[in-house]
């Protein structure tokens, strides 16, 4: 028994031995670092991705922008960006990846974490970071090397202040002991992802975590790293990865290696997102941004002939009152 088996995010996303799709905003493939983001065809696209029956959508936790260092995601605060996707779907899971936890104060995430889990019927799956653009520390005074303290602080923080009423917590950034934080999840608990290791070992992230998140790999030490850490873990906990695509109009491509994935057709896509599924990894996140096709047209050919083979689940979670 999982006791997120009647979270809607977690079950629509996760399930041992199965693999789900999801996709990152922004929804739309750009030159440069700075997406359109044309919030009309944002949004209709997000519908489209639920129609599709795509597992989940997730957003980037980007402060600053620096045009060194990479692009800016769906550029809006991914809390409010969330509340307004929650508001026009249904069904598919919310996801962050990443929110960067050593920029934050762990009682402000965990108060907005919270408040999307209820607000969107308990869909928010919660990816977090230590971060790893430079420029950001100084900018919020933040001592790097406070990273790794920082980040296990803030999950232990949430996971506590979500299942406790009026919880005593002394700790770097929380000294309480009078208030208590609501919302309450309604399960009393959110699933919360480490992404890459975060400044942790493996074995923190397997007894602290609700699952991982990665980045793309070779498949031999993608299994080899699934394997060692599901080797530590209490039970089943999911693993997820990124992936970049560029699809080409011949369904039959060979992989040609792009930054963090290929060009590559629709069938030796299905092939190799297959091999990732053997390998371990439970839902794969495609980035688009890439793409030399209209998004439309690739969302489309995706949702049609990959997403059948890698579809949403049919968990059924209690009803939300």
């Amino acid at each position: 028994m999982n006791r997120f088996d009647n979270h809607k995010g977690y079950t629509r996303m996760y399930q041992e031995n199965k693999l789900t799709l999801g996709l990152f905003f922004p929804l739309e493939s750009y030159q440069g670092s700075v997406p359109e983001m044309d919030m009309d065809k944002q949004l209709k696209l997000a519908k489209r991705a639920e129609e599709l029956n795509f597992a989940a959508l997730w957003v980037r936790d980007v402060p600053l922008h620096d045009p060194h260092f990479g692009d800016a995601g769906q550029m809006y605060d991914p809390w409010v960006y969330l509340g307004y996707i929650a508001a026009h779907t249904k069904e598919i899971a919310l996801g962050t990846a990443s929110i960067i936890l050593t920029l934050r104060h762990p009682l402000h995430v965990a108060k907005a974490a919270a408040s999307v889990d209820k607000l969107s019927g308990e869909r928010l799956i919660l990816g977090v970071a230590t971060g790893d653009r430079p420029i950001e520390f100084p900018a919020f005074s933040v001592d790097p090397e406070n990273r790794s303290p920082f980040f296990q602080e803030s999950l232990l923080v949430m996971k506590k202040v979500w299942a406790e009423s009026f919880p005593a917590i002394k700790s770097p950034r929380v000294d309480m002991w009078n208030g208590d934080l609501l919302p309450k999840p309604r399960l009393g608990d959110i699933p919360v992802l480490v992404t890459g290791h975060s400044s942790q070992s493996v074995e923190w992230i397997a007894q602290n975590s609700d699952g991982w998140l990665y980045y793309p790999r070779n498949l031999k030490f993608q299994s080899e790293l699934i394997n060692n850490w599901r080797s530590l873990t209490d039970g089943f906990k999911p693993f997820s990865q990124s992936l970049y695509v560029d699809l080409t109009e011949d369904p039959n491509h060979p992989p040609i290696p792009i930054h963090l994935g290929f060009r590559i057709g629709r069938n030796p896509l299905i092939g190799f997102i297959e091999s990732l599924k053997n390998a371990g990894v439970n839902h794969v996140i495609i980035n688009l941004k890439y793409g030399q096709r209209p998004f439309e047209e690739v969302l489309e050919e995706l949702g049609e002939e990959v997403v059948p083979h890698f579809p949403a689940l049919t968990g059924k979670p209690e009803s939300v009152s």
